[in-house]
């Protein structure tokens, strides 16, 4: 006899949950989290420790569990900024991983262990980079693969056009730091060194592709 999911609310809402998507190779992006104003997380597999970036939805924790276990696991979920701090306490008990956050945040998770750091931190093969302005200490995450790929939370987004840009919101703590923060980016990544950005909300503007392309110039025309 065949089961009536109707009659079984949870298996009805575990078959809804859309499965992370993979947008390049080795990395998959979540679908957005409602808890954290639509924002995207992000799994990274790599060989020196698998890298979570931002919260998915833990509250149905059960599917995403399962995805970052067959992959290899989480060594560490690294917070581009403060939106879904209420679920690190469980994604961290979940997934036996280590909790990065840059040091002007770090007081929001006074019931987690966490690896904070100041102006740059070394995550195997990865850089995160504060680049503060949405919030005190927002960041960025770059990896080298696939031609370079920057995970910039809340500090790039992409508009109703699908262009990268900065954006200025009611949550913004300091908008001027963080138009010098893109200007530090510019800097840091020239174009030969970043192909593509994977923005940390606004994903829905991407209109399917996943993932911003860089033009030739990189970050250089923003």
């Amino acid at each position: 006899m065949c089961a009536d999911s109707s009659q079984n609310p949870s298996s009805a809402s575990v078959s809804n949950i859309k499965p992370p998507r993979k947008i390049l190779e080795g990395i998959y992006a979540f679908p957005p989290n409602r808890d954290t104003l639509g924002g995207t997380s992000y799994f990274i597999r790599a060989n020196l420790g698998n890298i979570l970036v931002d919260c998915p939805n833990w509250k149905e924790a059960q599917p995403f569990q399962q995805f970052c276990e067959q992959q290899g696991g989480v060594h560490w979920l690294f917070l581009t900024h403060r939106e879904g701090m209420s679920q690190v306490r469980s994604i961290q008990s979940d997934l036996d991983c280590e909790v990065v956050v840059q040091e002007q945040e770090a007081y929001l998770l006074p019931e987690v262990s966490v690896t904070s750091f100041q102006e740059e931190i070394r995550l195997g093969d990865a850089l995160g980079i504060w680049t503060c302005g949405y919030s005190p200490g927002s960041a960025c995450l770059y990896v080298p693969s696939n031609g370079g790929v920057l995970f910039s939370g809340r500090h790039l987004l992409v508009d109703s056009n699908g262009n990268l840009t900065p954006i200025q919101s009611r949550k913004t703590f300091h908008w001027r730091r963080q138009l010098r923060n893109v200007k530090k980016l510019q800097t840091k990544f020239p174009p030969e060194t970043l192909s593509y950005v994977c923005p940390g909300a606004n994903t829905g503007f991407l209109r399917g592709k996943g993932v911003v392309k860089v033009s030739d110039q990189g970050l250089m025309t923003l």
